[in-house]
């Protein structure tokens, strides 16, 4: 029924607005670790004037999500348009691309396009071709030019000076494709930047969220974080200014999201709310003929590559492409409509298996969820392991950072504390959330004497989607993603090792994250 609502929304929508004869040339713009904070949806502290151009020029998502909240498996279901469980190795972090699934940027070469990217395409991982090539997953890359970085800590690469070099050599008359993959806001921070070289103040957060202590450290780490969000923005003006200046802003689609939640504890890596709700704005002036709207249905990622293979007037089936479960947005572009647009885009699902190391075994943290309506059903298959990493190897499945350190020197004095429970406990089987009285997901309604009727029917739907998609967790095959082999060997039985006293490297965590081994 809800195929035969997509088919029947797109069939009218086409009826409406016929797309332009000339396929669109593709911007898409992908931050690292950027949560839900512009100046467009409100949030006072992130300033992000190039993003709210392109939603108040075009269209402003409101709820956009990531099935997986971490930047090779996010990546990976934007390139195939399939959940992380339907694509094998590439559900986890740092992993072998599997040869089988193909990338729209390599579906945009084979038929024409000049496909090109800068800094970070798909990864962290290995993705060969047959003969041991390397993959052009996301095209050629574009890293020429270097600029001196506003902090130590924020990457050197002048990304709009290479998207420059991009159109350079875009072959006149041919469509072109180009992924800007900033390095930021991803950590490490140069602690204080927020406030002695972006001007802000403490003051400035309205609300700290209430997984994390309301101080100093964390208020800082909030704004140093905003600095790399807003570093990200500038280099989006330019490129936008760019395109204006050649003449193609207005057959261009412009795309810009994130990969997953901000890298602050219980964010990204986790799943959830705040790991998976992210910003995305579109424009593209000769395509969406009704711009300057909000919409609220929900959309994935695996909704991207459906969509561009759409505007660029290609057969799916004739891609070598394996079978979506995304749809493409192209009805939405051309829709009249603000709010809810179509009523079968209600909900979306998302999940994590294996991300970072540090459990016995390299084994990950699997959680399935659905989040419809505003409410966050949770499956945890193997509750009793850390979400977070083990806490004798240093909590590895989260990033460093003054807020994490914060927390865990503050549970050492103090083993109730409710910060660490909260980002590093374990967490029981089922979790439950009602977003509009308990947005930051901290009152576990599953925990509750009473069983509403509300959890098990989104049980029941996540179940029957996820069985529909093939998923190995419903079908008692899951712990073959725990045995998929980690694409960097220093990785392999990283805690055992450690365990046994040899030196590893984990430049991601500070070294005081670590506790005592247990005797």
């Amino acid at each position: 029924m809800k195929c035969l609502l997509f088919l029947l929304s797109l069939i009218f929508a086409t009826t409406l607005h016929a797309a332009p004869s000339t396929p669109p040339n593709i911007l898409f713009a992908l931050a690292d670790d950027w949560g839900y904070h512009s100046g467009v949806y409100g949030t006072k502290w992130v300033q992000t004037p190039s993003f709210d151009r392109v939603a108040r020029e075009g269209i402003l998502f409101t709820h956009a999500y990531t099935p997986s909240a971490k930047c090779a498996p996010s990546r990976a279901c934007i390139i195939t348009g399939r959940s992380p469980w339907q694509l094998k190795e590439a559900a986890n972090h740092i992993c072998y691309f599997p040869q089988e699934f193909k990338s729209w940027g390599e579906a945009l070469t084979e038929h024409g396009w000049f496909v090109g990217f800068t800094q970070k395409g798909w990864g962290p991982g290995v993705a060969k071709d047959a003969n041991g090539f390397p993959r052009l997953l996301t095209g050629v890359a574009f890293n020429e030019h270097k600029a001196p970085p506003p902090t130590k800590d924020i990457s050197n690469n002048d990304y709009a000076a290479n998207f420059a070099s991009f159109l350079d050599a875009a072959p006149k008359g041919k469509p072109w494709c180009f992924w800007y993959g900033s390095v930021e806001p991803h950590r490490g921070y140069e602690y204080g930047s927020g406030v002695a070289k972006g001007g802000k103040k403490l003051s400035d957060i309205d609300r700290v969220p209430a997984c994390w202590p309301d101080n100093e450290t964390v208020r800082n780490d909030l704004l140093d974080y905003a600095f790399e969000v807003e570093h990200f923005d500038r280099h989006l003006g330019r490129m936008l200014a760019e395109l204006e200046k050649r003449g193609l802003l207005e057959n261009t689609l412009v795309i810009v999201t994130s990969d997953n939640g901000m890298p602050f504890p219980r964010s990204k890596g986790n799943a959830g709310e705040m790991p998976n709700h992210l910003p995305m704005a579109v424009r593209w002036a000769a395509g969406i003929p009704h711009p300057g709207r909000t919409v609220d249905d929900y959309v994935s990622f695996v909704d991207i590559a459906p969509t561009l293979m759409d505007v660029a007037g290609i057969d799916w089936s004739a891609t070598g492409m394996a079978p979506t479960v995304g749809h493409s947005l192209t009805d939405i572009f051309h829709s009249e409509k603000s709010g809810l647009t179509n009523p079968a885009r209600d909900h979306v699902l998302i999940g994590r298996e294996r991300n970072d190391i540090g459990r016995p075994n390299d084994e990950g943290y699997p959680i399935r969820g659905i989040i419809k309506g505003g409410y966050v059903y949770l499956d945890n298959f193997e509750p009793t392991r850390w979400p977070a990493g083990n806490p004798e190897t240093g909590y590895l499945d989260c990033d460093g950072s003054p807020t994490k350190t914060t927390i865990l020197e503050a549970h050492r004095l103090d083993p109730t504390n409710i910060f660490w429970a909260r980002c590093f406990g374990t967490r029981p089987a089922e979790e439950f959330y009602d977003l509009a009285h308990d947005p930051d997901c901290i009152n576990n309604l599953a925990l509750k004497p009473q069983s509403t009727s509300l959890q098990s029917s989104l049980r029941e739907q996540l179940v029957t989607e996820l069985r529909a998609q093939g998923d190995p967790r419903i079908f008692g095959n899951g712990a073959i993603f725990d045995h998929y082999a980690h694409s960097d060997p220093a990785h392999v039985g990283f805690y055992e090792r450690y365990m046994k006293g040899e030196k590893m490297k984990t430049p991601w965590v500070n070294p005081t994250d670590f506790e005592k081994k247990d005797d």
